[in-house]
């Protein structure tokens, strides 16, 4: 390999591994005067980068940009590596808050026709599915002249509901649309 090569592929390496959400720390800023921030939260004034840096590495901590578009530019001193973990817990706790409100909705397709053990299998399914907290849909769509006899379907879901009626609550009672009838469940808190 030659000299073009290689630096192409360091190059590369550099651009892939460095983030686009990481703020400018120390070094890496590129303003010539900010407002800066001390660690307690107090506002020190406009000050040189040199003074920001020096303030900085004074009290053992990092410079970041806080806003670099703004006018003055804000920066704040602080610990950079601290304030990344706390970013991306927080990150994490939010993720785990979106999951826990938008919880799977399981599908159960019936027919008004449906075999006993059919039915019982798909019971036992979505008792363990509720169990694990997550909503339930029941629902049946009527084909051809089964449309004469919706009353069959209606049957089959409110026996669904009955079934799972001991770990679990009607959210939406049986609806019929068209061509389709459904019951919503949602587990008992």
């Amino acid at each position: 390999m030659d000299f073009r090569s290689t630096f192409f592929i360091v190059w590369r390496c550099i651009c892939i591994a460095k983030k686009t959400d990481e703020l400018p720390i120390n070094d890496e800023i590129r303003v010539a005067e900010m407002l800066v921030i001390g660690p307690n939260g107090e506002q020190m004034g406009i000050k040189s980068l040199e003074d920001a840096k020096t303030i900085a590495n004074f009290a053992g901590l990092d410079l970041v940009l806080m806003s670099g578009n703004s006018t003055p530019a804000v920066g704040k001193i602080m610990d950079y590596n601290k304030y990344r973990y706390e970013k991306k817990k927080k990150a994490k706790d939010a993720m785990k808050k979106q999951r826990e409100t938008n919880k799977e909705m399981k599908e159960y397709r019936f027919s008004p026709v449906i075999d006993i053990h059919d039915f019982e299998t798909r019971v036992k399914n979505a008792q363990d599915y509720l169990e694990k907290g997550h909503k339930i849909r029941g629902f049946i769509r009527f084909k051809g002249r089964q449309m004469a006899h919706p009353e069959l379907g209606r049957e089959v879901l409110q026996k669904f509901a009955d079934q799972l009626k001991d770990v679990s609550t009607i959210e939406t009672p049986i609806k019929q649309d068209g061509r389709n009838m459904f019951v919503i469940l949602a587990p008992k808190k």
